[in-house]
Formats: C-alpha cells, sequence, structure tokens
C-alpha cells in the first residue's frame, strides 16, 4: 500500500506536479475539425429548395445536375415532403445504392423540406420514416419568409442539426 520506510507518499508526490504544455507552442492535431465541411446541394426534382438551402447554409448549389469536378464531392439530396418529391428521392437513392452515381461523389444524407406548412399526413410520414431507415435525414419545416424570398437571418431553430453539419451560423431565430 505504501512505502517500506513510511516517508514517502502517494506517487504523484514523488514524480512531482504534472506540467500543463504551453497551447502556442504545441499545434492541435485535429485544427481541421474546426473548419466546416462543404457540400454540394442536389436536388432531385424541381422545386426541391437547393438553391435556397445553399444560400441560407451555405456550399455549392448543383441544382438538377450532379457536381462537377471543382464542386465538393460531399452530396446533400434536396427533396420537397409532398409525394413526388420522396418518389424522387427514393430514385436517387437507388442510384447511390447501385453505384450509378458519378465516381468520388459521397452521399452524405437527405434534406427533406417542407412543402406546405404543418404536419405530413399519415401516408407521406411512412415514407419519410421508410427513407430515415437507410440515410440520415434532415428535416426543414415551412418558412413564409423564404417562400417571400427573405433568406436572410438565422436558420430556423428546428434546423440546428443541419446547421451543425454544413457549419452554417444560428438555427435559433424564427
Amino acid at each position: 500500500m505504501g512505502t517500506t520506510d513510511g516517508l514517502r507518499g502517494p506517487e504523484i508526490w514523488i514524480r512531482g506536479p504534472v506540467t500543463v504544455p504551453d497551447p502556442a507552442s504545441t499545434s492541435t492535431p485535429y485544427a481541421s475539425a474546426a473548419t466546416p465541411r462543404r457540400f454540394s446541394w442536389v436536388a432531385t426534382h424541381g422545386g426541391a429548395g437547393s438553391s435556397t438551402l445553399a444560400a441560407v447554409y451555405g456550399g455549392h448549389d448543383s441544382g438538377r445536375g450532379w457536381p462537377g469536378a471543382g464542386d465538393p464531392p460531399s452530396v446533400l439530396l434536396v427533396a420537397r415532403t409532398h409525394a413526388a418529391g420522396l418518389e424522387s428521392v427514393l430514385r436517387t437513392l437507388e442510384v447511390f445504392r447501385r453505384g450509378e452515381a458519378p465516381t468520388g461523389l459521397d452521399l452524405d444524407s437527405v434534406v427533406l423540406v417542407a412543402d406546405a406548412p404543418g404536419r405530413l399526413p399519415r401516408p407521406l410520414a411512412q415514407r419519410v420514416r421508410a427513407i430515415e431507415s437507410v440515410i440520415d435525414v434532415y428535416r426543414v419545416p415551412w418558412v413564409t419568409d423564404w417562400r417571400l424570398g427573405d433568406l436572410g437571418g438565422s436558420p430556423p431553430r428546428e434546423t440546428a442539426p443541419l446547421a451543425r453539419l454544413t457549419g452554417a451560423a444560428g438555427g435559433s431565430a424564427r
């Protein structure tokens, strides 16, 4: 338990205090983690909202095409929550599953933008759950200001996880 002479204390007393390195003299191996990852927003159908999301959260708006050679290869698929939008996301997920997407692209997640205010009807909510069972899904609520063209201000508080993912500030207003 102790020492044989009884004069020495616990091991820390023998070793002395632990010195703390000077933060200015050390480099952090994870410095790149502070830099937000860049994404390409890919609309799975017309009117999905990829331009609005790119304006609000940052990143590259690929529209309905695949990201080009100089664009970020991490893809966020975008669709509205109506039946046609959810079907288009499922078709695009199948393209990735079959390996038919352009080489080098990394499908990160799906972003579903509300097609109307309020709750989803049960059949649409079931489709969303099916999509969530195969990939991470971020939900964006109906934002009247965005419909009116006002993209200023912070993203809606419900989208805080998406704001963290993309490195967008806020996620607390509206």
